[in-house]
């Protein structure tokens, strides 16, 4: 239990004026008009509202204190956590050379009215490389057999999915890699494989990444699940890596047959592919929500310890190795020639001796500081890191700022390419950036001090596991510590990200966590784990589930606002983050009951009463729901509900 901040003065501004009121009478009784309208109440209500502001700042000092000793004790504010998508570049037309994209490509929104547009940089190099194709493979019977040569000939054909067996596939094997690459298949075919729905073939496009086969994001397909001439766009993945299949190495794509989904169609026949040649028409890179900052001049050292210096633009992100500070020191007995020393970052300075050239930055402030020097008992001093020695001036060679939830745009909101790239039309974002996070607030900080110093920075239980990677980063919404499922394996980490998405609008794949939110977890956690600790950092698993009910509308309450108000409620209380009887997302391994759901419809606004509830899991990765449950939808202890496609009918 928290103790209670003292008030230093609690009166307020009618307080104030009732107290000057009543030593009217006292000081000047001949003053007997106390209205509003005489002139000497108004002077009175007037310094009675200077006065209440004085006193307001005045209570703020309690706090100031606290922040205060938060910052002594080692409490830093989290700094804000960019928004990431991926950028999708678009050449103006098919190049026989390769496209170079540079990392650090500036792409942003339109700007609109007086709002600044909202930058993005890439993360690293795209190139766009023209395919060129080398192998086509099928696979029966343990063996792999080259058609190459079959589609270079006219009058020749490949016959697809022999079998017509789910998983058989068909490879196409290119020169190069094309990670990341928009590509263009462009095919001719035969009407043979008639009998599927045109809409939802059932075959899928995947590429090998030196490990496994990753899904490939087709665009477009107008050849009708390989039945009409037509073309095939496809968005690689970023890593294609070559593979020997039978006798050829090469770089793969490859399309696999599947199982029909419920109620659709298969191949009657196996498709036949008569021809089929490939075009690179742009790529798609990952990038962050930031703006670079020049080299930056912060001020000349006056050689004390502890110095503290700061940048013009924050909230600083997380540095890279070229991002650091420069220090120059002139040198006159070298004819002027200054000399430059490159320092480097560190988390603390707590270990540094006299002869470390570190400092630390803090994100959140974009301060700067130098080591300090500090008494023992005995009255030595002892400097942790060097000085800068005096008339050295400091610099940064350069930063980036900037981050926060006003980075998660929606998609193709990433339009205007702001780095001039010869051959490049246009880029755009195809899903919405996500993963924005701002920077920490005081209020937040001073809740999670007291929980801090109480853990002492150490993962020994799983409460300290999960307070701590609360702590990693801004980017975790929820963590669950869970102990390994058979002995000899690792414990499990769940980690739920930040995302800022509607109840409505979020999906299965937005809950992924990002490789860079997943290393600094686990760089965070390293240092503060038990040797003996093993830990496994992966998602929860999300149990769909589907509320299909009836209900009856107030008076004077159009059906169509009851009805988005009740499924908009189910959204809210069935979801991951924002769920369950607190508001903080449904709790882990708790059971939805019937009884649960008809108390959140009878909350909803204009619903008068419930006739009648049915729930049904829900398979999330398919989209479609299974058999119906009565009374009570049972939720493994990993698991989380998460809402599908909600149905309220209203009656009058």
């Amino acid at each position: 239990m928290s103790l209670p901040a003292p008030n230093l003065d609690d009166r307020r501004f009618q307080d104030i004026v009732d107290e000057a009121k009543r030593r009217i009478n006292r000081l000047v009784p001949e003053w007997t008009d106390h209205n509003v309208s005489d002139p000497g109440v108004a002077m009175i209500e007037l310094f009675a509202w200077m006065t209440e502001m004085t006193l307001y700042r005045l209570n703020q000092v309690p706090d100031r204190l606290y922040v205060k000793f938060l910052e002594l004790v080692g409490v830093e504010l989290f700094s804000s956590v960019p928004a990431r998508a991926d950028l999708l570049f678009t050449l103006t037309a098919p190049r026989e050379d390769p496209v170079r994209v540079p990392a650090g490509t500036q792409v942003s929104t339109d700007r609109a009215g007086d709002q600044d547009a909202v930058v993005f940089l890439t993360d690293e190099d795209l190139t766009i490389v023209p395919p060129k194709l080398i192998a086509c493979l099928t696979h029966t019977a343990d063996q792999f057999t080259d058609h190459y040569e079959d589609l270079r000939r006219e009058a020749s054909s490949v016959q697809l999915f022999p079998t017509l067996r789910p998983d058989e596939a068909v490879y196409f094997g290119f020169e190069e890699p094309s990670a990341g690459n928009l590509i263009r298949m462009e095919v001719t075919t035969g009407p043979e494989g008639a009998g599927v729905d045109p809409r939802r073939p059932p075959r899928v496009w995947e590429a090998w990444d030196g490990r496994e086969w990753r899904s490939v994001r087709i665009i477009e397909d107008t050849s009708a699940g390989f039945n009409i001439t037509g073309e095939v766009t496809l968005l690689l993945p970023n890593r294609h890596r070559p593979l020997t299949l039978g006798t050829r190495r090469a770089h793969w794509i490859r399309c696999r047959l599947v199982a029909p989904e419920r109620g659709q169609p298969s191949y009657r026949n196996p498709p036949v592919l008569e021809s089929l040649s490939a075009l690179a028409l742009g790529g798609a890179v990952a990038a962050h929500h930031a703006e670079p900052a020049p080299a930056e001049l912060l001020g000349t050292s006056d050689g004390r310890p502890g110095q503290v210096f700061g940048v013009r633009r924050v909230p600083v992100l997380p540095r890279r190795p070229d991002e650091t500070v420069r220090v120059v020191l002139p040198r006159p007995d070298r004819g002027g020639e200054p000399e430059e020393q490159l320092w480097n970052e560190v988390a603390d300075l707590s270990d540094a001796t006299e002869e470390d050239r570190v400092y630390t930055w803090s994100g959140a402030t974009g301060q700067i500081q130098f080591g300090p020097r500090i008494l023992d008992r005995q009255g030595k001093g002892q400097q942790h890191g060097a000085v800068p020695p005096t008339d050295a001036q400091i610099w940064v060679t350069g930063y980036r700022y900037g981050g926060g939830r006003r980075g998660n745009v929606p998609p193709n909101r990433l339009t205007i390419l702001r780095t001039s790239i010869p051959f490049v039309a246009g880029v755009t974002n195809l899903d919405a950036a996500t993963g924005g996070v701002d920077a920490e607030s005081v209020d937040n900080a001073k809740q999670r001090g007291p929980m801090l110093l109480r853990g002492a920075r150490r993962a020994v239980t799983a409460e300290d596991v999960e307070r701590l990677t609360l702590d990693a980063a801004q980017g975790v919404a929820r963590a669950k510590c869970l102990p390994p499922e058979r002995p000899g394996e690792p414990a499990r980490l769940l980690v739920v990200p930040r995302i800022e998405s509607t109840p409505q609008g979020l999906r299965l794949d937005d809950l992924a966590i990002p490789e860079e939110l997943e290393e600094r977890i686990k760089a965070y956690l390293e240092p503060r784990r038990l040797l003996t600790m093993r830990l496994r950092i992966e998602p929860p698993r999300y149990q769909g589930v589907k509320v299909v009910a009836e209900v009856r509308a107030g008076s004077g309450v159009r059906p169509e606002t009851v009805r988005e108000r009740a499924e908009e409620a189910l959204y809210e209380y069935l979801n991951p983050l924002t769920g369950g009887p607190g508001g903080q997302g449904w709790p882990f391994g708790a059971d939805l009951r019937l009884g649960d759901v008809y108390g959140v419809l009878h909350g909803a606004f204009g619903v008068l009463g419930v006739e009648a509830v049915h729930f049904f899991p829900a398979d999330l990765r398919r989209e479609e729901t299974l058999d119906q449950v009565d009374q009570r939808l049972r939720l493994l202890p990993d698991a989380l509900f998460m809402s599908f496609q909600h149905r309220v009918v209203v009656q009058q």
